[in-house]
């Protein structure tokens, strides 16, 4: 339990820093509340469990190949330029208030989630950092550490995940629609940054190709 307790801490502490998905998590939940900001987490936690048993079943050498993750950072670019369009152009509509019914597509807030969590950097995270870790703990008959670290490590994001939709269901009690606009047309912006981020990376990998 001590080992699951100690990677409970590492999933708190990676889901921290502010990336394309909590960017859009905190999108979501302002507009339409704790569960389609939750939705975004549940489309990214797939993609992780998803990688997870990849990363298990020996599938990371093949996500580390550069030829790979090249073509890999062209496509998280255009999810994050379609998302951010997406955000900045409707910045204005599929606007809940706090006491209003929700309209909009439980499944559209979780497909944002899978596209976003799809991305050279959520991948290169995973087999890199993640794999790493993993690696450590999965050596021949040790497999059942393997586990135990993964599902320690799932468990702190949807802690994280949970926390911050909390503060962020609080905080959408006091704001208003416009307030909540132009959270969403920043939040556009963000994602634009991610986007261009993932294309300079994409440059400077077939600099290092050449």
């Amino acid at each position: 339990m001590s080992l699951y307790f100690a990677y409970v801490m590492v999933g708190l502490a990676i889901a921290m820093p502010v990336g394309a998905i909590t960017v859009e998590m905190t999108k979501q939940g302002l507009k339409n509340g704790f569960l389609h900001g939750w939705a975004v987490g549940i489309g990214g936690m797939t993609v992780d469990l998803i990688l997870i048993i990849a990363l298990y079943l020996g599938l990371a050498k093949i996500l580390a190949i550069p030829f790979i993750q090249m073509p890999l950072w062209i496509v998280g670019a255009i999810f994050l330029f379609f998302l951010a369009y997406d955000s900045i152009k409707n910045a204005d509509k599929d606007i809940t208030m706090a006491g209003e019914k929700v309209n909009k597509s439980f499944f559209k807030t979780y497909r944002n989630g899978l596209l976003v969590a799809v991305s050279p950097g959520n991948l290169v995270f995973w087999v890199s950092v993640f794999g790493a870790v993993l690696a450590d703990s999965y050596k021949g008959s040790e497999s059942n550490s393997f586990v135990i670290v993964a599902l320690g490590i799932i468990t702190g994001i949807l802690l994280h995940d949970i926390g911050l939709l909390t503060i962020v269901s609080f905080t959408r009690k006091i704001m208003n629609r416009q307030m909540i606009k132009w959270t969403s047309i920043i939040a556009g912006i963000l994602l634009f940054g991610f986007g261009f981020y993932f294309l300079y990376e994409f440059y400077i990998g077939i600099q290092a190709l050449l």
